[in-house]
Protein backbone atom coordinates (compact mmCIF):
# COMPACT_ATOMS: atom_id res chain seq x y z
CA UNK A 1 0.00 0.00 0.00
CA UNK A 2 2.77 2.32 0.74
CA UNK A 3 4.44 1.42 -2.50
CA UNK A 4 1.43 2.43 -4.60
CA UNK A 5 1.17 5.86 -3.07
CA UNK A 6 4.70 6.64 -3.82
CA UNK A 7 4.24 5.55 -7.40
CA UNK A 8 1.18 7.75 -7.84
CA UNK A 9 2.99 10.77 -6.57
CA UNK A 10 5.80 10.06 -8.92
CA UNK A 11 3.40 9.82 -11.85
CA UNK A 12 1.70 13.10 -10.93
CA UNK A 13 5.00 14.79 -10.48
CA UNK A 14 6.56 13.58 -13.72
CA UNK A 15 3.59 14.25 -15.95
CA UNK A 16 2.22 17.62 -14.96
CA UNK A 17 0.52 18.13 -18.35
CA UNK A 18 -1.66 15.02 -18.25
CA UNK A 19 -5.35 15.64 -17.53
CA UNK A 20 -6.57 12.74 -15.47
CA UNK A 21 -10.11 13.94 -15.44
CA UNK A 22 -10.55 13.81 -19.21
CA UNK A 23 -7.94 11.17 -19.99
CA UNK A 24 -6.45 13.32 -22.73
CA UNK A 25 -3.24 15.20 -23.00
CA UNK A 26 -3.18 18.92 -23.72
CA UNK A 27 -0.21 20.72 -25.02
CA UNK A 28 0.37 24.34 -24.07
CA UNK A 29 0.56 26.71 -27.02
CA UNK A 30 3.57 28.88 -27.05
CA UNK A 31 2.93 32.49 -26.09
CA UNK A 32 2.49 34.65 -29.22
CA UNK A 33 5.47 36.75 -29.77
CA UNK A 34 4.83 40.42 -30.44
CA UNK A 35 5.42 41.66 -33.99
CA UNK A 36 8.20 44.20 -34.04
CA UNK A 37 7.24 47.52 -35.59
CA UNK A 38 9.16 48.26 -38.73
CA UNK A 39 12.10 50.41 -38.06
CA UNK A 40 11.72 53.98 -39.33
CA UNK A 41 14.61 55.02 -41.46
CA UNK A 42 15.49 58.69 -41.67
CA UNK A 43 16.19 60.05 -45.14
CA UNK A 44 19.80 60.80 -45.67
CA UNK A 45 20.73 64.37 -44.92
CA UNK A 46 21.29 66.36 -48.12
CA UNK A 47 24.87 66.98 -48.79
CA UNK A 48 25.70 70.62 -49.29
CA UNK A 49 27.24 71.23 -52.67
CA UNK A 50 29.57 74.18 -52.95
CA UNK A 51 29.35 76.27 -56.11
CA UNK A 52 32.32 75.83 -58.36
CA UNK A 53 35.05 78.28 -57.62
CA UNK A 54 35.32 81.01 -60.30
CA UNK A 55 38.13 80.47 -62.66
CA UNK A 56 40.74 83.15 -62.64
CA UNK A 57 42.49 81.99 -65.74
CA UNK A 58 42.99 84.82 -68.23
CA UNK A 59 42.03 84.31 -71.86
CA UNK A 60 44.88 83.41 -74.04
CA UNK A 61 46.40 86.41 -75.74
CA UNK A 62 46.39 86.35 -79.51
CA UNK A 63 49.45 85.23 -81.27
CA UNK A 64 51.78 88.11 -82.11
CA UNK A 65 51.93 86.92 -85.67
CA UNK A 66 48.15 87.23 -86.20
CA UNK A 67 47.33 90.61 -87.74
CA UNK A 68 44.68 92.78 -86.10
CA UNK A 69 41.44 92.86 -88.07
CA UNK A 70 40.28 96.42 -88.54
CA UNK A 71 36.58 97.09 -89.20
CA UNK A 72 36.01 97.42 -92.92
CA UNK A 73 32.47 98.82 -92.80
CA UNK A 74 32.02 102.29 -94.26
CA UNK A 75 29.05 104.63 -94.13
CA UNK A 76 26.79 104.13 -97.14
CA UNK A 77 26.76 106.58 -100.01
CA UNK A 78 24.14 109.28 -99.61
CA UNK A 79 21.64 110.11 -102.29
CA UNK A 80 22.37 113.55 -103.69
CA UNK A 81 20.17 116.03 -105.59
CA UNK A 82 20.66 116.32 -109.33
CA UNK A 83 22.07 119.83 -108.95
CA UNK A 84 24.47 118.87 -106.19
CA UNK A 85 27.86 120.53 -106.08
CA UNK A 86 30.56 119.65 -103.60
CA UNK A 87 30.75 122.10 -100.72
CA UNK A 88 32.79 122.69 -97.61
CA UNK A 89 32.43 120.18 -94.77
CA UNK A 90 31.03 117.53 -97.13
CA UNK A 91 32.44 114.01 -96.59
CA UNK A 92 33.50 112.23 -99.79
CA UNK A 93 34.57 108.65 -100.41
CA UNK A 94 37.46 108.45 -102.91
CA UNK A 95 37.93 104.87 -104.14
CA UNK A 96 40.84 103.87 -106.39
CA UNK A 97 40.41 100.41 -107.91
CA UNK A 98 43.02 97.99 -106.52
CA UNK A 99 44.79 100.88 -104.76
CA UNK A 100 43.68 100.72 -101.12
CA UNK A 101 46.52 102.99 -99.98
CA UNK A 102 45.08 105.85 -102.01
CA UNK A 103 41.44 105.18 -101.12
CA UNK A 104 39.55 106.56 -98.15
CA UNK A 105 37.08 109.15 -96.89
CA UNK A 106 38.02 112.83 -96.93
CA UNK A 107 36.32 115.98 -95.66
CA UNK A 108 36.30 119.11 -97.76
CA UNK A 109 38.18 121.76 -95.82
CA UNK A 110 36.89 125.34 -95.37
CA UNK A 111 39.19 126.43 -98.20
CA UNK A 112 37.42 123.97 -100.54
CA UNK A 113 40.39 121.59 -100.86
CA UNK A 114 40.84 117.87 -100.16
CA UNK A 115 44.18 116.12 -99.68
CA UNK A 116 44.95 112.71 -101.23
CA UNK A 117 48.03 110.47 -101.23
CA UNK A 118 50.37 111.07 -104.21
CA UNK A 119 48.03 113.70 -105.66
CA UNK A 120 48.31 116.17 -102.80
CA UNK A 121 45.84 119.05 -102.53
CA UNK A 122 42.90 119.01 -104.92
CA UNK A 123 40.28 121.72 -105.13
CA UNK A 124 36.86 120.06 -104.96
CA UNK A 125 34.35 122.72 -103.91
CA UNK A 126 31.90 123.71 -106.66
CA UNK A 127 32.46 120.52 -108.67
CA UNK A 128 30.02 117.69 -109.26
CA UNK A 129 31.06 114.19 -108.30
CA UNK A 130 31.56 113.28 -111.98
CA UNK A 131 33.77 116.31 -112.55
CA UNK A 132 35.93 115.47 -109.55
CA UNK A 133 36.14 111.85 -110.68
CA UNK A 134 37.42 112.85 -114.14
CA UNK A 135 39.99 115.20 -112.68
CA UNK A 136 41.33 112.61 -110.22
CA UNK A 137 41.48 109.94 -112.89
CA UNK A 138 43.57 112.12 -115.19
CA UNK A 139 45.85 113.21 -112.37
CA UNK A 140 46.38 109.63 -111.13
CA UNK A 141 47.31 108.43 -114.63
CA UNK A 142 50.79 109.88 -114.03
CA UNK A 143 51.34 107.37 -111.21
CA UNK A 144 49.04 104.43 -112.03
CA UNK A 145 48.96 102.40 -115.22
CA UNK A 146 45.23 101.68 -114.91
CA UNK A 147 43.66 104.49 -112.91
CA UNK A 148 40.02 103.87 -112.12
CA UNK A 149 38.40 106.23 -109.62
CA UNK A 150 34.95 106.36 -107.99
CA UNK A 151 33.69 109.36 -106.02
CA UNK A 152 30.73 108.92 -103.65
CA UNK A 153 29.14 111.32 -101.19
CA UNK A 154 29.16 110.00 -97.64
CA UNK A 155 27.59 113.01 -95.94
CA UNK A 156 26.28 116.38 -97.12
CA UNK A 157 27.09 119.15 -94.66
CA UNK A 158 27.42 122.10 -97.02
CA UNK A 159 23.81 122.34 -98.20
CA UNK A 160 22.04 124.16 -95.40
CA UNK A 161 19.23 126.63 -94.97
CA UNK A 162 18.75 128.95 -92.03
CA UNK A 163 15.50 129.74 -90.25
CA UNK A 164 15.60 132.54 -87.71
CA UNK A 165 13.33 134.95 -85.85
CA UNK A 166 9.95 134.18 -84.29
CA UNK A 167 9.97 130.40 -84.75
CA UNK A 168 10.04 127.45 -82.42
CA UNK A 169 13.76 126.75 -82.88
CA UNK A 170 16.07 128.94 -84.92
CA UNK A 171 19.09 127.34 -86.55
CA UNK A 172 20.66 125.72 -89.59
CA UNK A 173 18.92 122.77 -91.21
CA UNK A 174 20.32 120.39 -93.85
CA UNK A 175 18.97 120.68 -97.37
CA UNK A 176 19.38 117.23 -98.90
CA UNK A 177 16.30 117.43 -101.13
CA UNK A 178 13.58 119.79 -102.35
CA UNK A 179 12.16 121.88 -99.52
CA UNK A 180 9.69 124.76 -99.60
CA UNK A 181 9.42 127.76 -97.28
CA UNK A 182 6.39 126.28 -95.54
CA UNK A 183 8.26 123.01 -94.96
CA UNK A 184 11.24 124.88 -93.54
CA UNK A 185 9.01 126.73 -91.09
CA UNK A 186 7.46 123.45 -89.97
CA UNK A 187 10.95 121.98 -89.55
CA UNK A 188 11.84 124.89 -87.26
CA UNK A 189 8.83 124.27 -85.02
CA UNK A 190 6.39 126.66 -86.68
CA UNK A 191 5.90 130.38 -86.17
CA UNK A 192 5.39 131.85 -82.71
CA UNK A 193 2.26 133.56 -81.43
CA UNK A 194 3.62 137.08 -81.86
CA UNK A 195 5.25 136.60 -85.27
CA UNK A 196 4.39 138.95 -88.11
CA UNK A 197 3.46 136.11 -90.41
CA UNK A 198 2.47 138.45 -93.28
CA UNK A 199 5.99 139.90 -93.56
CA UNK A 200 8.22 136.79 -93.69
CA UNK A 201 11.26 137.21 -95.95
CA UNK A 202 13.55 134.80 -97.75
CA UNK A 203 17.05 136.20 -98.26
CA UNK A 204 19.20 134.62 -100.98
CA UNK A 205 22.78 135.54 -101.78
CA UNK A 206 23.66 135.55 -105.44
CA UNK A 207 27.22 136.61 -106.02
CA UNK A 208 27.78 140.02 -104.52
CA UNK A 209 24.14 140.90 -103.99
CA UNK A 210 21.22 139.61 -101.94
CA UNK A 211 17.76 138.92 -103.32
CA UNK A 212 14.69 139.11 -101.07
CA UNK A 213 11.43 137.18 -101.55
CA UNK A 214 8.21 137.97 -99.68
CA UNK A 215 6.16 135.26 -98.01
CA UNK A 216 2.69 135.72 -96.54
CA UNK A 217 2.10 132.80 -94.18
CA UNK A 218 -1.66 133.36 -93.89
CA UNK A 219 -2.23 133.51 -97.63
CA UNK A 220 -0.38 130.23 -98.24
CA UNK A 221 -2.28 128.46 -95.47
CA UNK A 222 -5.53 129.60 -97.10
CA UNK A 223 -4.40 128.31 -100.48
CA UNK A 224 -3.88 131.75 -102.03
CA UNK A 225 -0.79 133.03 -103.86
CA UNK A 226 0.93 129.69 -103.60
CA UNK A 227 3.75 130.90 -105.85
CA UNK A 228 5.21 132.49 -102.72
CA UNK A 229 6.01 129.03 -101.38
CA UNK A 230 9.23 128.77 -103.37
CA UNK A 231 11.81 126.00 -103.28
CA UNK A 232 14.74 126.96 -101.09
CA UNK A 233 18.35 126.84 -102.23
CA UNK A 234 21.48 126.15 -100.19
CA UNK A 235 22.38 129.21 -98.13
CA UNK A 236 18.85 130.70 -98.09
CA UNK A 237 17.71 132.38 -94.89
CA UNK A 238 14.07 132.44 -93.84
CA UNK A 239 13.50 135.46 -91.58
CA UNK A 240 10.34 135.58 -89.45
CA UNK A 241 9.95 139.05 -87.81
Amino acid sequence: MTFRCVTLVAVITLAPHVSWAQGTTTTRQPNPTGTAAPATTKPPAPTATKPPAPTTAKPASPSPSAPATAPTTQPPAQAVPSDYRIGTEDVLGILFWREMEMSGDVTVRPDGVITLPLLGDVRAVGLSTDQLKDYLQKSAARFLSDANVTVVVRQINSRKIYVTGQVGQSGAYPLVGPRTVLQALALAGGVSEYAKVEDIQIIRNQGDRAITFKFNYKDVLRGRRLEQNILLQPGDTVLVP
